[in-house]
C-alpha cells in the first residue's frame, strides 16, 4: 500500500480496479487493517467493474498511530480528505462496526463526497453491554495484561462469529487456530481507538442524512446487536435495513457471499 500525507497524516491505503470506474471506499474496524478487505469484498467488487479503495484508519500503523487519542471527527476527517486525494467523489462508501459509524458521519458532514452508503453492524449508539465492554478493555490495556492465545482466541471467537459457525467443527477448528495465530500485542494505536468515546448517540443527528442508505445488521452479533442497525436505518430518511441470518460480528468474513451480494445489488439499483 503506498503512503500518502492525508488530513495532515501519513495514511496507507491501496486502490485496485480501473480508474475510470466508479469509487469505492472501504472503511474497516476497530484494531483491524484495510487488507481484510481484500480477502472477499474487493475482489468481488474489482470483477463486478468498481475501482475500490481499501486504508488502515488512524490508529493502524503504519498510518498515524494518533497514540494520545483519537475522535470519530479524525476518522471522519481522514476519510472525506483520501475520497478528495482520489479525485473519484462522491463514492460508494462501505464501513463496518467502527467504520460504519465513521461512514455515517461522513454522510452527515460530507454528503457532496458519499454517493450511497452502506454500513455494515452500523450504531448510532451502544447499549450497557458494549459500554462495559469497553471499560473492560481498558482496563486490561492499562494494566498490560496478556490473555492466553488460545484463551484469547476462544473468546475473540464467541464476540465475533455466529453460533452455526461454531457448531461445525471444522469451521470452529480452523477459526480458532486463525485468532490464535494472528492474536498478538496491542499496539497503541488500537489502544488509542479503543479509548475513544463509547458515551454517544446519535440516531436523532441522523435524521439529518439525505444520501440513500443501506444499514446491515448480523443475527447473531454479539458485539453490535442487529436492533442498534435497524436503528440506524429507522433514523435515516429513506434508508433501508437487511439482516443476515447464521452470521456474527465478522459477518463480512463469515458470511462473505451474503455480504457481496448485498453491497453489489444496492450499488447497482
Amino acid at each position: 500500500m503506498p503512503l500518502a500525507t492525508v488530513n495532515g497524516i501519513p495514511l496507507n491505503y491501496q486502490v485496485k480496479g480501473d480508474r475510470a470506474e466508479p469509487l469505492v471506499v472501504m472503511i474497516m474496524g476497530t484494531g483491524s487493517p484495510g487488507r481484510v478487505w481484500e480477502l472477499h469484498q474487493v475482489p468481488a467488487l474489482v470483477a463486478a467493474g468498481y475501482r475500490v479503495c481499501t486504508f488502515d484508519n488512524r490508529g493502524i500503523a503504519p498510518t498515524f498511530e494518533s497514540a494520545d487519542g483519537i475522535a470519530i471527527e479524525d476518522l471522519v476527517a481522514d476519510t472525506a480528505a483520501l475520497i478528495e486525494l482520489l479525485g473519484g467523489g462522491p463514492a460508494l462508501v462501505v464501513g463496518t462496526s467502527m467504520g460504519a459509524r465513521v461512514a455515517q458521519e461522513l454522510a452527515l458532514a460530507r454528503p457532496e463526497l458519499v454517493r450511497k452508503a452502506v454500513f455494515l453492524a452500523g450504531h448510532g449508539r451502544l447499549d450497557q453491554f458494549q459500554k462495559t465492554l469497553s471499560l473492560g478493555e481498558h482496563e486490561l490495556d492499562a494494566g498490560g495484561a496478556k490473555l492466553p492465545p488460545k484463551y484469547e482466541a476462544a473468546l475473540t471467537a464467541v464476540m465475533n462469529l455466529s453460533p452455526a459457525t461454531m457448531a461445525d467443527a471444522n469451521a470452529a477448528r480452523d477459526w480458532l487456530d486463525l485468532f490464535e495465530f494472528t492474536g498478538g500485542p496491542v499496539t497503541p494505536g488500537i489502544r488509542a481507538q479503543r479509548r475513544m468515546d463509547h458515551d454517544f448517540d446519535r440516531i436523532a443527528a441522523y435524521r439529518a442524512i439525505t444520501v440513500p442508505c443501506l444499514s446491515v445488521g448480523f443475527a447473531d452479533d454479539r458485539m453490535i446487536p442487529p436492533y442498534l442497525s435497524r436503528e440506524v436505518a429507522t433514523a435515516i430518511p429513506g434508508a433501508r435495513y437487511q439482516e443476515i441470518p447464521d452470521a456474527g460480528h465478522f459477518g463480512y468474513l463469515e458470511r462473505p457471499e451474503a455480504v457481496n451480494k448485498i453491497l453489489l445489488d444496492f450499488f447497482a439499483a
